[in-house]
């Protein structure tokens, strides 16, 4: 069955333990663009906090398309983010498999923040070994069977009030308490083949 999601920034594992299972993922690109949502950031962990990675866009208060959305090269991010994902998993048993392949899609300097996420979210879904296909359709009226959540991963709301994911936890690098649903790439780094694993123990039965 297909499920129709939002396009997020190196989406959370919560975003990973709804998709799994599915066949299908569907994202519509003309739908409007909105602040404050995972569409533009997402969470690593640090030696001393958790950092928010923003990507800065242009005319992201428009209700522009998602699709017309173009990010702000005229801010130095791309660097930020790349020094951040160093710093934060560099000494990860499984960085030097998995960061060539995203530091690829950032060297591309994509226009468009949907051109970025899509990229991204291919290249993880790929790592996670999860058989998955990405549809872009604006037209979600077909007929066929398919779960739509968009909407429903609300960065003003705790993941714990939502149906999706419950913490399984792994070995991190930094602190004593594990820090649950960062972005994807903290368990990719930190188990490598088993985050496949991890994600399907992390699903609400």
């Amino acid at each position: 069955m297909a499920i129709v999601t939002e396009l997020y920034y190196l989406p959370s594992l919560e975003y990973f333990s709804a998709v799994l299972g599915h066949e299908e993922i569907q994202l519509d690109p003309t739908e409007k663009y909105q602040k404050q949502t995972y569409r533009n950031r997402t969470k690593i962990l640090l030696a001393n906090k958790i950092e928010t990675l923003s990507v800065p866009v242009l005319g992201g208060n428009k209700r522009l398309a998602y699709k017309d959305v173009k990010i702000d090269y005229s801010q130095k991010w791309k660097n930020v983010h790349l020094r951040g994902i160093i710093s934060a998993y560099g000494k990860a048993p499984f960085f030097e498999y998995f960061y060539p392949y995203l530091e690829k899609v950032y060297q591309k300097n994509l226009t468009h923040l949907f051109e970025l996420n899509f990229e991204l979210l291919t290249v993880c879904l790929r790592l996670l070994q999860l058989n998955v296909r990405l549809t872009v359709c604006s037209d979600m009226t077909q007929n066929e069977p398919k779960e739509d959540i968009r909407g429903v991963l609300d960065t003003k709301q705790n993941f714990s009030e939502r149906r999706f994911y419950q913490p399984q936890p792994y070995t991190q690098l930094f602190g004593l308490d594990f820090a649950p649903n960062l972005s994807v790439v903290d368990l990719l780094f930190c188990e490598g083949t088993g985050a496949r694993n991890i994600l399907m123990a992390s699903q609400k039965k």
